[in-house]
């Protein structure tokens, strides 16, 4: 979070004007954006600390006019070199107009928190912009992340900021699947921008808004066979050959941000990188965990790796199916049935679908609560 601006900073007129001691009247017209004498800039500058005033309609007018600058004075304030609250503060006003954060991100004393907060929400073209920077990529590595992770970026633009990052040996933290992003880049062409989307950025964008029809279904992409098994369910079909063409980078890519739909099918993808990174994406929800938790043909390492995950393995649903579930490795099994209920305990004792250890281990825990 950026400090308050310091009127100090200002011309002796600008601070004169902010100051809580000048007359009311004169205020309620500087909030409003008219301030002679001042240059567009220190207006910003002065309207930014009026919103702060304790004068009910100062402040109002300055949360307003903020909200909406006028044209002159925000073209007159762009030409200069804004103080970092006032860019800030303008680069959330006018997210959607290119033109003002094009202004905005080349001026010096733009803070990376403001640029932190832009890669997230920002357009595709911005996104572009922010990603030429690589000096302020390497310095600041969040913000490499938050491109990443936002679904407006292009996927060749993703890929080269993973190569710029691994190259120059900076560890995202901030990925979960970090380690997998980088291998899946190793094999993989890094393609130059040319400032034109590739076929593959269109096809991975085409990806995302077909999952995106899909969602709010709140079920498995699979069923499961009588014979044992699963088999693809019919209305998944076109997204299931989305996802299947995808490179490696892009399901990686996918799995942390995509939909639940796309998690579903990736998580069952033959390539272990692949599959647990979804479980690692931040947008997995309990509900999905412990569907996958649930799966009997599921990978021993992605029920492994949900069982290290302390905000999934909270949810007491998540807990019991992986007890339940006789692929999870037997010492985590083991571990969780001391957390299931007694009528559970019960069940998993007389149980034909668990491991002997898991039963027994149930049937400890039931002495135990009943001495």
């Amino acid at each position: 979070m950026l400090p308050p601006l310091d009127p100090g900073t200002l011309s002796p007129a600008a601070q004169k004007l902010a100051a809580p001691t000048a007359p009311e009247k004169l205020q309620e017209v500087a909030a409003k954006g008219i301030a002679p004498g001042l240059r567009p800039g220190e207006v910003l500058s002065v309207l930014l600390l009026l919103r702060g005033s304790e004068r009910t309609t100062v402040r109002e007018n300055a949360e307003r006019t903020l909200g909406d600058v006028p044209e002159q004075l925000l073209s007159g304030a762009l030409g200069t070199d804004l103080p970092p609250q006032v860019i800030d503060v303008l680069s959330v006003t006018y997210r959607d107009r290119v033109d003002v954060l094009e202004k905005l991100l080349a001026m010096p004393r733009i803070d990376a928190e403001t640029v932190v907060d832009l890669a997230a929400h920002c357009s595709e073209q911005i996104s572009e912009l922010i990603a030429t920077n690589e000096q302020r990529l390497l310095a600041h590595p969040r913000i490499i992340e938050k491109l990443y992770m936002n679904r407006r970026t292009r996927m060749s633009t993703a890929g080269r900021l993973v190569e710029l990052a691994a190259r120059n040996k900076v560890e995202l933290l901030g990925l979960p699947a970090w380690k997998e992003a980088v291998e899946a880049i190793k094999d993989e062409l890094i393609v130059e921008p040319t400032g034109e989307p590739t076929p593959e950025d269109i096809a991975f964008k085409q990806a995302l808004e077909l999952a995106d029809e899909l969602v709010g279904l709140e079920e498995d992409t699979h069923q499961e066979l009588e014979e044992g098994g699963e088999q693809l369910k019919s209305k998944f079909a076109l997204l299931y050959k989305k996802v299947a063409d995808m490179s490696m980078s892009e399901k990686i890519r996918t799995a942390m941000l995509g939909t639940r739909e796309q998690r579903m099918i990736l998580v069952r993808d033959r390539n272990k990188l692949i599959a647990t990174a979804v479980v690692r994406s931040p947008l997995m929800q309990e509900s999905e965990a412990a569907l996958i938790a649930r799966n009997k043909n599921m990978s021993v390492e992605v029920l492994r790796i949900i069982a290290g995950i302390p905000e999934l393995v909270k949810s007491y649903g998540v807990k019991r199916a992986l007890v339940e579930n006789p692929k999870t490795p037997i010492t985590t099994a083991q571990r969780l049935v001391q957390h299931l209920r007694e009528n559970d305990l019960k069940i998993l004792a007389k149980s034909k679908n668990v491991t002997g250890p898991v039963k027994d281990a149930a049937r400890r825990h039931l002495e135990r609560r009943n001495t």
